[in-house]
């Protein structure tokens, strides 16, 4: 894929096994080993930042393309080895400095408020499985310790292990930008910005920008069953762990995972215009139509059965008994977003439940106990 684009492609050299050092889940030599460099496979070789900030945009561009065509080789395939997700790789006292590749604004002119797709450049050095975090430490003075640096933002990766440059060099993050306004002027205050969602937002190709992890398990991924359903629930930037998920299952050739299952994805935004990823979905939708379900939830422009707002809740009343089976035959149900968007969602499961003769505690109980249950809110 890359060299196909016209990118010089050049063999890195295995380095020494003292790099990273820093994961406790490390295992034996017949897996990959996260404490060591000396699996990394191929880096491109860029000739300017302007060709590099140009060769992302025609993969993101290109990659919504291929959701309709072929799937995409991935390297290095040793990615998929390894037993156990990477986990703390890089610390707050020790991140890593990673490199801004491309930030794009993903969402239209009537879409309220501003997100980005920051593609950043961890030269394989901080490798990550689908569903897991970046920390990110934005450049500054802590404003509430002064003399100590800003605190860890953690953001949920948007991208699979290979990144969107299917090399396992990048990771991609879905970041919104945080403004305040006044409640009684209603103008914007700056001093109250989001200090790291401006600070991504407002990089530039080429800028260097401080990682942490990756942590999270939570979210992972289960592929012990290439069968299974997924049932994915998102607010807005919540989205970001089922892009991963979703690149995984419809775009990239994995050789270790051939999804044959179902995925389904419900998701919660103002308006058309602030929909995320929308071509990518609607692609897999047109060539999975048997095994990708897309339903949204738009709450300025569409009404529920009532009269008021369509939340993300209320698709998941409307389509409640298919659900409820599929929950009963073994389904995986993944809730990200804003953390309030979890009362209305778990008003509405008890509802339905009780109506359904069931008890919803005992439900509850018995997805969590069966590990069926994820939930990932911020």
């Amino acid at each position: 894929m890359a060299s196909a684009l016209g990118a010089q492609v050049s063999l890195a050299s295995p380095v020494g096994a003292s790099g990273y050092g820093r994961s406790s889940s490390c295992k034996g030599s017949n897996t990959v080993n996260f404490c060591n460099k000396s699996w990394i496979g191929t880096t491109l070789s860029w000739e300017s930042k302007a060709l590099k900030s140009r060769h992302m945009n025609k993969i993101f561009s290109m990659s919504v393309e291929q959701a309709s065509k072929s799937k995409v080789a991935v390297k290095p395939l040793e990615l998929d080895n390894a037993k156990e997700p990477p986990l703390n790789l890089y610390k707050p006292k020790e991140p890593y400095t990673a490199t801004i590749v491309s930030v794009e604004r993903l969402v239209g002119s009537k879409a309220p408020g501003e997100t980005c797709h920051i593609v950043i450049d961890h030269g394989g050095n901080v490798p990550y499985w689908e569903g897991q975090s970046y920390g990110v430490i934005p450049p500054g003075e802590n404003p509430k310790k002064p003399g100590f640096p800003n605190t860890v933002r953690l953001y949920s990766i948007a991208s699979t292990r290979y990144g969107d440059s299917f090399d396992g060099k990048t990771a991609s993050l879905c970041v919104r930008r945080a403004v305040y306004y006044d409640p009684e002027t209603g103008k914007e205050n700056p001093s109250k910005k989001g200090i790291c969602s401006n600070f991504l937002c407002d990089s530039k190709p080429g800028d260097e920008v401080q990682i942490t992890g990756p942590s999270g398990k939570i979210m992972l991924l289960p592929e012990d069953d290439p069968n299974a359903t997924h049932i994915m629930i998102a607010t807005g930037t919540g989205v970001a762990p089922y892009r991963g998920y979703l690149r995984r299952m419809f775009l990239e050739d994995v050789p270790t995972f051939k999804f044959g299952g179902l995925a389904w994805l419900f998701l919660g935004v103002a308006n058309t215009d602030s929909l995320l990823y929308d071509e990518e979905f609607t692609g897999y939708l047109q060539q999975y139509p048997d095994n990708f379900r897309y339903d949204k939830a738009l709450s300025r422009e569409q009404k529920n059965k009532n009269g008021g707002k369509m939340y993300v809740q209320d698709k998941i009343e409307e389509y409640s008994d298919e659900i409820f089976k599929l929950l009963d035959g073994g389904a995986h149900i993944y809730f990200c977003g804003l953390k309030g968007m979890m009362p209305g969602i778990q008003d509405t499961l008890k509802r339905v439940a009780e109506q359904r003769g069931e008890s919803w505690e005992q439900k509850l109980s018995q997805l969590k106990k069966n590990k069926q249950w994820h939930v990932e809110v911020y």
